[in-house]
């Protein structure tokens, strides 16, 4: 991503602290899953505090003046991981702009820190982070300066998510998404089948990549749902098996290939997002050791 202009990093640096100190103005929403508002209604150089608590949702400005500062505090349910007493879970955010999205920029501040999230006009494709649940971490949107704002919006879609793997599959332009097309270990495979959104066996049907998105569409023939929440998969292949697609980013160079894997992974703004996909007699070897030596973390029906 192209750095933003040095003057509107320092207007931003001081419109964060103007809202540290408390120069909230217009009323924030709060306890909502979206927010709806309109820059018409700030002050010039006002910050609006909003705080939003779900998992997913939407923002929408229109006309942007000043500034959004949008804390990040979801009411998530409690991980495997804190269940067992392991380490404290990381918080993952993914968020996309719409198409339309302009007369603003997007910065992610973490500990008082600002680090550009997407420029004005950015690609609609979705960009993720993570963080601990103790840091302080929130969403800055600055107007940028336009002559006529009658015609600009500054909307988006976020996910939040607390129970992700600690590698997750995350779309091509996230932060810290470093190893993502690394393959799964024994571990992550026996978590993923316990975790994931979705658990698909099937084959590869083809593969598509979408150049100006970063993505790969896998096209998966499935001969047996394990589990998916959503009908990301179904009926309309041969011999009436199900069938979807599942992307991954593009640089991780997926080819398509002869027999049956067992896909994992999430769901991303209504679109199924690779994790883990196995060879499943990797995964059936896999899973039997461990339930030999009782290390698997759930029952999973192997044939």
């Amino acid at each position: 991503q192209p750095p933003a202009p040095p003057g509107a990093a320092m207007w931003a640096l001081r419109a964060l602290c103007l809202a540290g100190l408390g120069a909230a103005i217009g009323g924030g929403a709060a306890d909502q899953c979206s927010w709806r508002g309109s820059g018409l209604s700030q002050e010039a150089g006002s910050v609006e505090q909003l705080s939003l608590h779900c998992a997913e949702g939407s923002l929408e400005w229109l006309y942007p003046t000043g500034a959004l500062r949008l804390r990040l505090a979801p009411r998530l349910p409690p991980t495997s991981a804190a269940v067992k007493g392991g380490s404290p879970p990381h918080v993952t955010a993914c968020i996309k702009p719409t198409g339309t999205f302009r007369g603003a920029q997007l910065y992610l501040e973490r500990e008082g820190v600002l680090e550009l999230l997407l420029p004005e006009a950015p690609r609609p494709r979705a960009r993720c982070f993570s963080w601990l649940p103790q840091e302080k971490v929130a969403l800055f949107l600055q107007a940028t300066p336009h002559p006529d704002i009658s015609r600009r919006i500054a909307a988006f879609r976020y996910e939040l998510r607390g129970d992700w793997l600690a590698r997750p599959a995350l779309p091509a332009a996230s932060t810290g998404a470093e190893g993502a097309c690394r393959p799964c270990n024994d571990t992550e495979i026996l978590m993923a089948i316990c975790t994931s959104d979705f658990v698909i066996r099937g084959s590869i049907r083809s593969v598509s990549n979408d150049a100006e998105l970063q993505e790969s569409i896998i096209g998966v023939s499935a001969t047996r749902i394990h589990r998916q929440k959503f009908p990301l998969f179904r009926a309309g292949g041969r011999a009436g098996r199900a069938v979807g697609s599942i992307r991954t980013p593009l640089r991780c160079g997926v080819k398509p290939g002869p027999g049956t894997f067992l896909f994992t992974g999430w769901l991303h703004f209504g679109e199924a997002w690779l994790s883990c996909a196995p060879r499943y007699r990797d995964f059936q070897r896999i899973y039997e050791g461990a339930q030999r030596t009782r290390q698997n973390p759930c029952e999973f029906p192997v044939d």
